[in-house]
């Protein structure tokens, strides 16, 4: 079942934002450090866990699980992590948290067998609709291997996730417009053609005003990529460095359809 996100408040943006830029992965650690997890570390795990789920699905997709048997998996790898504290178990040398979740779920899948009783807790972590199309680009990455067809899933799960902020941010400060003419443009490269003077036409805005508005959003959008980033990695350091293998991982993706 898909998810329906309220529309949040300004606060609420706010707030959202400072736990982005305070590194959820560091938080949660952190809580693995501690007796028992606060209030704010599971929030943060929370946030990880709705944007890995679908990397993860298709990951054990591509391995061979059926629909049922990979969604069972998940959510049961998901449950188990939380309800025995598995994130305590990460080392924070070894940084990434797309690296920790894939070999935990790696671990998870070979004890299977093992823990039956623990594939069917649901706990309502499925956050999007898994449709017909979804299905499709599973069938299409079946000649990608299972670890790029994850790190693939999970650089467009990281967009999504800082479009999702923007598209919030700029309903909030009544740019909404704007995000829509433009956020097919943003991850794009500057050279990139944009029909400025149709979008003027067709808003009656300036042309000169829709240059202004998509500079602005561009450097919004990469500023949130970059927090989404940090929020899964230990230290600044990394930021950059991972960064580049989303860039890579995408390209690999466009480049193959």
């Amino acid at each position: 079942m898909k998810t329906t996100r309220a529309p949040l408040c300004r606060e609420e943006v706010e707030s959202r934002n400072e736990l982005f830029a305070s590194t959820r992965w560091m938080t949660v650690l952190k809580a693995g450090d501690s007796a028992a997890a606060s209030a704010h570390a599971l929030s943060a795990l929370s946030e990880l866990c709705q944007i890995y789920w679908r990397p993860l699905y298709v990951f054990l997709r591509n391995k061979g699980y059926g629909r049922e048997d990979a969604q069972d998996l998940t959510q049961g790898f998901f449950a188990h992590l939380i309800e025995n504290r598995g994130y305590a178990r990460a080392d924070p040398e070894k940084g990434r948290y797309r690296a920790f979740l894939l070999a935990a779920l790696k671990h998870f899948i070979a004890d299977a067998r093992d823990r039956e009783h623990a594939l069917k807790r649901g706990r309502g972590i499925i956050p999007e609709k898994l449709d017909d199309e979804t299905e499709a680009e599973i069938a299409r990455a079946a000649k990608w291997q299972a670890d790029e067809v994850y790190d693939r899933e999970w650089a467009a799960s990281v967009v999504r996730q800082a479009l999702d902020r923007l598209a919030q941010e700029c309903a909030l400060t009544g740019k909404g417009q704007f995000f829509g003419y433009f956020v097919p443009y943003l991850a794009a490269p500057e050279e990139s053609p944009i029909p400025f003077e149709e979008m003027a036409r067709r808003s009656h805005q300036a042309v000169t005003t829709l240059r202004r508005e998509r500079a602005r959003l561009r450097v919004r959008y990469r500023a949130i990529l970059r927090q989404e980033v940090r929020g899964t990695v230990h230290e600044d350091a990394e930021v950059d460095e991972e960064l580049r293998y989303l860039c890579h991982a995408l390209a690999a993706t466009q480049k193959e359809q």
